[in-house]
This record gives structure tokens, C-alpha cells and sequence, in this order.
């Protein structure tokens, strides 16, 4: 078995990448220190990354990686980049201005303009090759990008990259073009996470480390799904399958659905409603093409010692044979662990990134980091789990789960929170309403509406928002969409609608009357009434772009 080295400066999920390269029949040896590195030994390395720049590029220098990768280059030897690892073959970028990349290409890495298009850019996007294909990126398929930087194209820039003999792959986001990967020589590297870009992305993977550049032939339905329609700034529409995973009364592991939250059966046993096994309905999920799987964990197993916590197993599980992002909420918080350690929500969501997480959902404390914020005059004090997580990790990998409810006033100055004037007056005939916020799986009210919280946690570092709705949960009504808008209204980060859908109908509707850029489903594909491919067949043949990635 051949083996493949990965450097590890501890900078997000590398497990998914182990996982993606046993999967495809080689050995990872994780280099986790510069003294380790010996260059006659490695025939194959990998240079991955998510988060900050400075922080990636800063560790390569601190940790002494530097001078070994670039003699592994000078060496000849094949090296590829992934996401941060692409961005690091630059010398600079915005996000970092005082941290060094190795300047091996030329141009800066720039943050994408968050005034015309959500930033980051979280989804599946395709490439288009300006050069010859290389390693076998495909222009008729789709691949995961997650990134608020990349390097901006003009015409100037992309004339100098190519005079200094590069190869590269475009993607587009909204109107501004960027590179997407790059080639020369024995220097490769994606912006996109080939390993959470299911079959497409392995396939790449497994040409790197084989040394191949296929030529790829195309059927009528990947050119159906392209075509020249930049509708979403590029983006395919991302429909995400979630899993409420809690302990039942026997203590076993199950997936569970309510109705407003209430997850127990209302028969006489009043037992906890068991809609299948977390592990085995993901991969169900995947298989069907899910784009994205979020697994939250409804009751944060609180007298469970942390390292035992059975949702590290589970992560780990799914992500040995599941090739697309992974989302995990529940407990991502400042805890007392059962011994009494005290353990930071920075340490806890490293345990989850470790074990295949590609982002974590903040909920409760995310109300409660949102009420300090507006405490300290419209600031954070780098304490909260929104900023030590996004600070370490980048704000892509921070979601916030927010629980809101339709309150109704008679006027706006009944209440200090952004209204609105609803379409659908309540039974009192009062035409204004706010969501209000609620912590604890919406046992508990708020006084901060959902417009003042998706602002704030922003501002702290979050980098999409989970956007639940208690008013639609377990309905099967549809998306509440004036709530949506309501949202994409306060924040130019990615919103994930959830909450309502009962058909594939329901997400045509969310997707072409709001601004939503993911749709979640939880119930209706628990229950098998409708997968998800059954959902991307009807918005396909409805006009917009999915992926069909066949697995």
C-alpha cells in the first residue's frame, strides 16, 4: 500500500482527508512536526488548511515547515494544496497582512466583495479550465468551496501566472472570477475541499496520488446541469439533510423528530420517537446526494465525559464513508467536564473537528454571546465560542442555530427589536410582528429578536447561520419566508433555511421566493416519504441548477 503524507499543523478537519485517501486504497502518515519530515521518505504530500491564512502560514514558519517543503519541491516530487494549503503557495493575503505565505505563485489573496453576494462563499461551484485539464477537473461537475479570500482575477494577474508557466482552473462567484486550482510541474493545489466533493473530489484525489491527467467525457445530463446559468452567484442549490440525534429512555443513539420540539410519542408509553439509527441514515442521505449532513445533538449528553461523548462517534463513523461537509451542534460551549475540568468550547469543537467535522452550530450561547455583545456597545471581548472558534478555525466552520417565534405588536415601538409589517395579520388583526429568540431548545424567551442576534453573532465571527423557525417546526407547512428574508436582510452571510418542508415543493418555493442559500430537510426524509434525490429531480426540472453527483 502506497503512503501519502499529510502535513498537520493542527488547521481544521484533516480526518475527512484521511478518510478520503484510505477510501481510496492508500496509507496517511500525519507529519506533525518538521524534524519528522525526511524527504527521501516521502513520495507523496499534501499541504492542507481551513481557517485564518496567518494563522496556517504563521505555523508552517513557527513549526519549521517551511524550508523542508520548499526543498520537498525543488526535490521534483508531486505536493498538493487544499483550501489554506492552495492560499499558502501565495506570498500574501488581506486576511493576514503581516503573515507570509511561501510566494510561489504571484498575486494576493483578496476577500471576495460581501456587498454583492453572501460571504464566505459555502457550496458547490465548478471549474473552468482555462489550460488543458489537469489531474481530471471537470467543467461538468461540481465541487465544495468554502472561503471568504481567494486569488481575484484580472486580466494582469492572470497574464503573469500564466507567463510564469502556470496552469489554471477558474471558478466564478457572482462577478468576480478567481482561481480555483493551479498546476506546474509537481506543484497542485484546489481552493475547493476535493475530499468533501463526494465521488468528483475522490476522483481527483485518487489522480493526484496516481499521477494521472485523465481526459473526461460528458453524458446529457451533465451539460443540462451547467450551462451557462449564473442564477445564485454560480452556486448549485444546497439542499442539507438533518439528524436531531439524542439518547432514547433505553439509552440507545437514535435520530428523533417533533413537533415544535416535543419529541416524544403521544401515545400512552409517551416514548421517545425513534426514526432510525444517525450513522446508517447519513450514509442513506449521502447515497441519495445530499450536499451537506448536520447531525444535532438534542440533548448535549450532559453526564457523559466528554471524551466519551457519543456523538464523537458517530462523527467519526460517518465520516469514514461520507464525502460531504459535516456539521455537528450541541453542547459546542465552555463546559465542566464530569470530573470537573473545566474545558473550553475551543477544545470541544477541536474534538469534533478531529473526529470528521467540517464546521460546528452554536445555539444558546449564541443568544447568550449576542446579549453581551450589545451589553459592551456592539462589541465582543474574544471570549465568547463564536470568536475563539472562528479565530483559530475561520468563521466558515461557525454556525449559529437560532431559534426564533412570530411575536405580534400593534406598532413597532411596542418593543426595542427590528419589525416588520407581515403579510399574514394574526387573529387580533395586529400587522407587526418580531421574532423573538429563545435559548434551550426554545424552553426559554429572549428579549432579543432574531434580526438583532444574526447581527451581532456576525459581527463576532460566525459564518453562516442554521435559521429554525418553532412557529413551522414538525408542521410540514413550508418554510416560514417572510422569516428567511427577514434574515438575509440583516446579514450578508450564508442563511440555511430549516423548519417546515413537507415536499419538494417546499423548497422551490423557499429557493425562488426568498434569498435563501440552503434548504434543510429533516422529517419528510426520516419518515421516507420523499428523498433527497426526489427534491433535486423536481427543482431540476423547475429551472435551477443541483448536483447530481452520482456516488
Amino acid at each position: 500500500m502506497s503512503l501519502v503524507h499529510v502535513i498537520d499543523v493542527e488547521s481544521g478537519n484533516l480526518q475527512s482527508l484521511t478518510n478520503a485517501i484510505e477510501h481510496l486504497g492508500f496509507k496517511v502518515q500525519l507529519v506533525k512536526k518538521a524534524d519528522d519530515f525526511d524527504i527521501a521518505k516521502v513520495s507523496r504530500l499534501i499541504l492542507p488548511g481551513v481557517g485564518n491564512f496567518g494563522h496556517f502560514g504563521d505555523n508552517l514558519y513557527i513549526r519549521g515547515f517551511e524550508k523542508p517543503i520548499r526543498d520537498y519541491i525543488a526535490s521534483g516530487k508531486p505536493i498538493m494544496g487544499i483550501c489554506v494549503g492552495l492560499q499558502t503557495f501565495f506570498a500574501t493575503s488581506e486576511e493576514s497582512p503581516k503573515s507570509s505565505g511561501l510566494g510561489l505563485i504571484p498575486g494576493k489573496l483578496r476577500k471576495f466583495d460581501e456587498k454583492t453576494k453572501p460571504v464566505p462563499e459555502i457550496g458547490w461551484n465548478s471549474c473552468m479550465p482555462s489550460d488543458q485539464l489537469f489531474y481530471g477537473i471537470d467543467p461538468y461537475k461540481r465541487y465544495y468551496f468554502v472561503h471568504s479570500y481567494a486569488a481575484i482575477l484580472d486580466q494582469d494577474l492572470e497574464r503573469e501566472i500564466r507567463e510564469d508557466g502556470w496552469k489554471i482552473a477558474k471558478a466564478k462567484y457572482g462577478d468576480e472570477e478567481f482561481i480555483a486550482a493551479f498546476f506546474k510541474d509537481n506543484v497542485f493545489a484546489t481552493q475547493f475541499h476535493p475530499e468533501k466533493s463526494s465521488a468528483a473530489g475522490l476522483g481527483i484525489i485518487r489522480n493526484f496520488l496516481n499521477q494521472e491527467h485523465p481526459v473526461t467525457s460528458h453524458s446529457e445530463q451533465d451539460k443540462l446541469l451547467m450551462g451557462n446559468d449564473y442564477s445564485n452567484f454560480g452556486l448549485t442549490r444546497r439542499i442539507v439533510a438533518c439528524l436531531d440525534v439524542r439518547a432514547n429512555d433505553q439509552g440507545d443513539l437514535v435520530v428523533t423528530k417533533g413537533d415544535q420540539y416535543d419529541v416524544r410519542e403521544k401515545d400512552e408509553g409517551n416514548d421517545v420517537r425513534n426514526l432510525g439509527k444517525p450513522v446508517e441514515l447519513a450514509q442513506r442521505y449521502y447515497a441519495q446526494g445530499a450536499d451537506e449532513i448536520t447531525f444535532l445533538n438534542i440533548t448535549s449528553f450532559r453526564d457523559c465525559p466528554l471524551k466519551d461523548t457519543p456523538m464523537l462517534e458517530v462523527l467519526k463513523r460517518a465520516a469514514r464513508t461520507i464525502f460531504v461537509p459535516l456539521t455537528v451542534g450541541g453542547g459546542i460551549k465552555d463546559i465542566v467536564d464530569a470530573d470537573g475540568t473545566k474545558v473550553p468550547a475551543l477544545e470541544v469543537a477541536s474534538l469534533y473537528f478531529q473526529s470528521g467535522a467540517d464546521k460546528v452550530s452554536i445555539g444558546t450561547d449564541a443568544v447568550f454571546a449576542a446579549e453581551k455583545f450589545y451589553s459592551l456597545g456592539g462589541k465582543g471581548d474574544g471570549s465568547s465560542p463564536i470568536e475563539t472558534i472562528s479565530k483559530a478555525y475561520g468563521a466558515q466552520a461557525v454556525v449559529i442555530s437560532v431559534d426564533p417565534k412570530r411575536t405580534y405588536v400593534s406598532s413597532p415601538s411596542e418593543t426595542h427589536n427590528k419589525t416588520f409589517k407581515t403579510k399574514f395579520p394574526n387573529a387580533k388583526g395586529q400587522e407587526w410582528c418580531w421574532y423573538q429568540c429563545t435559548v434551550k431548545g426554545g424552553r426559554e424567551c429572549r428579549d432579543i429578536g432574531v434580526w438583532e442576534l444574526t447581527k451581532a453573532c456576525e459581527a463576532l465571527g460566525a459564518g453562516e447561520v442554521l435559521l429554525n423557525c418553532i412557529d413551522k417546526d414538525g408542521s410540514n407547512s413550508g418554510y416560514d419566508l417572510e422569516l428567511i428574508e427577514h434574515v438575509k436582510n440583516a446579514v450578508s452571510i450564508p442563511v440555511i433555511a430549516s423548519s417546515g418542508a413537507g415536499n419538494p415543493e417546499h423548497f422551490e418555493e423557499a429557493f425562488k421566493n426568498t434569498h435563501a442559500d440552503a434548504c434543510l430537510g429533516a422529517g419528510m426524509f426520516h419518515r421516507g416519504e420523499y428523498t433527497v434525490n426526489d427534491v433535486k429531480k423536481h427543482l431540476l426540472h423547475r429551472g435551477l441548477k443541483v448536483r447530481m453527483d452520482s456516488i
